[in-house]
């Protein structure tokens, strides 16, 4: 929906439908249709919806066809509903399933996630709606899992295929006059995993004179134009919940990414899962989040200070005895309306800050709340239907920000 408010552009605020199980363009489907309409009648009934897509590649390829896509736009025209943003970061399968780090697979270092994306921003470009200035965004993998990013030429790889979705996209926008761009979300122990980490990849790889020059060999444009348009189509997604488990600062981060001229074109509200002080009673606390499903990597700060990474929650609870009266902050989107659970807390502190600076100079046009989660997390904070706990998420997120 549109945020009203002082800011000088249009903000639009919806939730992430990955919550939703669904990988078939059918399954999907059906589940846009069960629970799009339950959470507007509770959110938004006097006005337009937005929706945070989340379509797989396989979903993606079958919304392509024509007849398809006319169906979804009337189901959204009949809904009152509107696509101005798409989750493309999970490729293949994201619920019922183990996920762990095969969620980043195809990286940015094949062909197949290059044609994913392209596909992306061409369905994009079609149902975003006609709003002056209204750009739309697809979220992506953070470039690829860190240890990866070692291999013989995968920087390499990624840097160019990227430079090739952004020439697909300079050229769909002069083609349809839609500008769509594409966001990066570093995650915890992936090859963008801090801010800062970010910014050296945008400015080494990227924003470089060499990858410029790329760019205007793919598109003709010339250097100026091009450097221009790199930056209008390539950015970040600022996920709340990843930025508190690396114990980020959130006004150093946004002015390190003013400095590199990064735009955030994407900023995802969500809440992290945290162990305060680390002891027996609290690690037996947080087994209850081992899903076995997604990957929940965990971040400790010691008493000095110094971070440790852990790949997930089993490798944390290895070290609880040398661990003993540390924080850790687990990588588990947790509602964003709660601000504790029993023995653990969360980091929705974290998150009021980033909507207060948000409230106070527009940190991204578009704001997606993103609990995919809710299907595996413990049974005394899913006893609500999900329409109804996505509705509450939203409102609580348009309190804060009243």
């Amino acid at each position: 929906m549109k945020l009203a408010g002082t800011t000088a552009v249009n903000v639009h605020l919806t939730y992430c439908t990955n919550i939703h199980r669904g990988e078939t363009w059918d399954e999907t489907q059906a589940a846009l249709q069960r629970h799009l309409p339950q959470v507007k009648r509770l959110v938004a009934p006097g006005q337009s919806m937005g929706v945070g897509l989340r379509l797989s590649a396989l979903a993606s390829t079958a919304l392509a066809t024509p007849r398809e896509l006319e169906r979804f736009k009337d189901f959204l025209a009949r809904e009152d509903l509107y696509v101005f943003t798409i989750n493309g970061f999970p490729y293949g399968p994201f619920h019922g399933t183990r996920v762990k780090q095969d969620v980043y697979q195809p990286d940015w270092r094949y062909p197949e996630r290059l044609a994913y994306s392209n596909r992306l921003a061409d369905l994009l470009a079609s149902l975003l709606p006609d709003e002056p200035g209204l750009e739309g965004s697809v979220s992506t993998v953070p470039a690829t899992f860190r240890p990866i990013a070692d291999q013989p030429g995968a920087l390499q790889t990624i840097a160019d295929n990227l430079l090739q979705h952004a020439a697909h996209l300079s050229l769909l926008k002069d083609k349809s006059g839609r500008t769509i761009t594409l966001a990066l979300e570093p995650e915890p122990m992936c090859y963008l995993e801090t801010i800062e980490e970010a910014a050296r990849f945008f400015e080494e790889h990227l924003f470089a004179a060499s990858a410029i020059e790329r760019f205007c060999c793919l598109t003709g444009a010339s250097k100026s134009a091009g450097e221009a348009a790199v930056r209008r189509h390539l950015g970040l997604c600022y996920d709340v919940c990843h930025a508190a488990v690396e114990f980020e600062s959130a006004p150093q981060s946004l002015q390190r990414l003013a400095r590199s001229g990064i735009g955030i074109f994407k900023l995802q509200l969500s809440a992290a899962l945290k162990v305060p002080c680390v002891d027996g009673r609290t690690a037996e606390r947080l087994k209850r989040f081992d899903d076995g499903v997604y990957l929940h990597q965990v971040v400790e700060r010691q008493k000095d200070g110094r971070l440790v990474r852990l790949l997930d929650i089993p490798d944390a609870l290895a070290r609880v005895r040398a661990a003993q009266g540390h924080e850790w902050r687990v990588h588990c989107h947790v509602p964003v309306f709660l601000d504790s659970l029993p023995e653990l807390g969360t980091t929705q502190d974290f998150l009021r800050d980033i909507l207060t600076l948000h409230r106070q100079a527009a940190i991204s046009r578009h704001l997606e709340v993103e609990t995919y989660t809710f299907e595996v997390l413990p049974e005394e904070l899913r006893r609500v239907d999900v329409a109804t706990a996505v509705a509450r998420e939203l409102a609580w997120v348009l309190d804060v920000l009243a």
